[in-house]
């Protein structure tokens, strides 16, 4: 069950976090996986990993910001392949702050990564997807369900991946592709730990047990078992899945009162 066999898969930030994992998984279960990422020393790593224990795996420097990158580099895959099977859009920032706090620079950076970069991936494996049909699978996040404070620009982002994710899957019914999201909770990946060595220097444990008892289940998610729920809606075994969100949240949306 849950084998990737044959199939061609793009994920975007795959060179570390959540996206690592997605990555790592997706080779191990049969995928050729393209990492598309602007960190190439991570990316690399991780490929190094796949590749060692037997796995497909291959790394392209791509800005998802970027639409001219974006078309060059799935261009490029296709050419390599002559097909997509599942588009992963994993790549996204963050930001911190309120609508007064929130320039109109940062709205613009927030925007075009976390909104833009999926639009431009989307629209550029489309067309050959509806040869075959495929799989896409985009990241939002908790903080588009749900009130977060100090993140404005961040959860208007996310938002919008639930919309984009249900228009997606509504207009290509017919073709066989299928469109879900997943809205993770808090995650332990190694941007919280930079973050609190940067805001809490001193601090780290204390503010990392704090933040990991907001979820109900009184700890942070691993990246790995996001992963494994990215695997469930890219393979044969969701395929009556689509147009849905879903959260992983160690019961953060529904038990948080």
């Amino acid at each position: 069950m849950f084998k990737l066999d044959q199939k061609v898969a793009l994920v975007t930030g795959g060179g570390s976090g959540i996206g690592r994992e997605i990555s790592v998984l997706f080779a191990r279960q049969g995928a050729t996986v393209y990492i598309l990422d602007i960190d190439e020393v991570a990316a690399n790593k991780t490929i190094e990993d796949i590749t060692t224990t037997g796995g497909n795996a291959f790394f392209k420097n791509c800005n998802v910001a970027l639409l001219h990158e974006v078309n060059a580099v799935v261009q490029s895959i296709i050419s390599e392949t002559e097909r997509i099977d599942i588009v992963v859009n994993n790549a996204g920032i963050a930001h911190i702050g309120n609508i007064e706090t929130t320039t109109a620079h940062d709205m613009d950076r927030v925007l075009s990564v976390n909104v833009k970069g999926v639009y431009y991936l989307i629209h550029a494996t489309i067309a050959q997807m509806k040869e075959k049909g495929g799989v896409v699978l985009n990241m939002a996040s908790v903080a588009s369900s749900v009130g977060l404070s100090e993140r404005f620009a961040y959860s208007t982002s996310k938002a919008a991946i639930v919309g984009m994710t249900l228009s997606v899957a509504k207009d290509y019914l017919a073709y066989n592709i299928r469109c879900n999201c997943i809205s993770p909770g808090r995650v332990h990946t190694g941007f919280v730990d930079g973050y609190l060595s940067r805001h809490y220097p001193g601090k780290e444990q204390e503010m990392f047990e704090k933040l990991s008892k907001t979820q109900p289940l009184g700890r942070m998610a691993k990246p790995e078992e996001i992963a494994y729920l990215a695997l469930y809606l890219c393979s044969a075994e969701s395929g009556f899945v689509t147009g849905c969100d879903y959260p992983i949240d160690g019961g953060f949306i529904k038990l948080n009162s």
